[in-house]
């Protein structure tokens, strides 16, 4: 069989300018905000979708992101892909600022994107073949040449070329769609790939495969991850760090085992206390969170959880925690409590951490 790196003319990836110590993803003050008309007079109001996110990804990291509906994951995933316009913020990959230093065919090709939905992120009017080869051609690649790189990845992602090469969208499983959106991903050879609830639509059997798929396929390309996910079971299992956002700010980032066992932030607690359980002795009688997520709209000033959190004081209502280091394992969370020196009650005693 023709191997990948035998097919002539193959896009290269982009060039590693930084290093292994450069992130390969640098995101600064994140922002966007939609124009929303409301009111008697219909007054322009803003849903602040996404506000001042900040955060890294080194190279070959896998970073989950969690969060209830609505608290800006998914914007956040299309703001990175430049599927709409940010309102401030900057997107640096590896060490040169999209929009100035790379333009935004650069940043396509060293960054993907897998969506939630298989059937609508493919043209149904195209083979599936035809589907991975698009990308490839539209950069240069001859057709002959894309064709052959399509029918490698379909292998590479378990899928028999000769079975699955000519067939229509329509004509295959979900988990099997979501396989060739992963090599419709990879045709690129890009460094990032972004999973926005890529898995959550499929039934468990057929989740733990494409999992496995994306671990292995990680592994063998060297690739870097982003995955969004309500599924806190999965984010564990694939990520290395996670970040935790509540209503378009994040609260809480660190590295993964030491989020689920030492969570500094009462949301994250709260996410993880409502995790379902196979043990009918962990079974979760009382609501670990009470109350909806404030309007968007209009958010409570201060610490935008202040609302629902059972340990608030007025302190918290009228400061916004920052983001802020709590360890050496670079853990970070954006609450008072777990702030040394902060003024809560039950902060720890000491300077703040930096």
């Amino acid at each position: 069989m023709t191997q990948i790196a035998d097919i002539p003319d193959m896009l290269e990836p982009i060039e590693d300018l930084g290093g292994a110590a450069q992130p390969l993803l640098h995101v600064k003050g994140l922002t966007k905000h939609f124009p929303v008309r409301g009111g008697l007079f219909g007054a322009a109001k803003t849903v602040r979708a996404v506000d001042d996110v900040s955060f890294a990804i080194a190279k070959g990291e896998t970073v989950g992101i969690v969060g209830e509906s609505g608290c800006g994951k998914s914007t956040t995933a299309r703001l990175l892909m430049h599927l709409m316009p940010r309102n401030g913020g900057d997107i640096i990959f590896d060490g040169r600022a999209v929009g100035r230093e790379l333009s935004l065919r650069e940043l396509r090709r060293g960054m993907q994107m897998v969506f939630q939905d298989s059937y609508a992120s493919l043209n149904p009017r195209l083979t599936i073949e035809e589907s991975i080869a698009f990308g490839p051609k539209v950069h240069g690649m001859a057709d002959a040449t894309a064709r052959a790189l399509a029918r490698e990845l379909l292998g590479k992602v378990g899928l028999r070329p000769e079975t699955f090469a000519n067939r229509y969208p329509h004509e295959v499983s979900g988990g099997q769609r979501q396989r060739v959106n992963i090599a419709r991903a990879l045709a690129l050879s890009p460094r990032l790939v972004i999973l926005d609830e890529a898995v959550s639509a499929l039934d468990k059997s057929v989740e733990a495969q494409v999992l496995n798929l994306l671990v292995d396929l990680k592994r063998e390309f060297g690739l870097t991850y982003l995955f969004i996910s309500h599924d806190l079971n999965v984010v564990r299992y694939i990520s290395d760090r996670v970040l935790v956002m509540y209503l378009g700010e994040v609260v809480e980032l660190g590295p993964v085992d030491q989020v689920w066992d030492q969570p500094a932030h009462p949301y994250t607690r709260a996410l993880l206390a409502a995790m379902p359980s196979s043990d009918p002795d962990k079974r979760t009688e009382v609501p670990p969170i009470s109350g909806d997520p404030p309007n968007p709209i209009d958010p409570p000033a201060g610490c935008r959880f202040h609302t629902r959190c059972p340990f608030a004081e007025p302190l918290c209502g009228a400061t916004t925690p920052k983001l802020t280091t709590l360890d050496a394992s670079g853990h970070q969370a954006a609450c008072f409590m777990a702030i040394p020196g902060s003024g809560h009650s039950r902060a720890p005693r000491g300077e703040t951490a930096r």
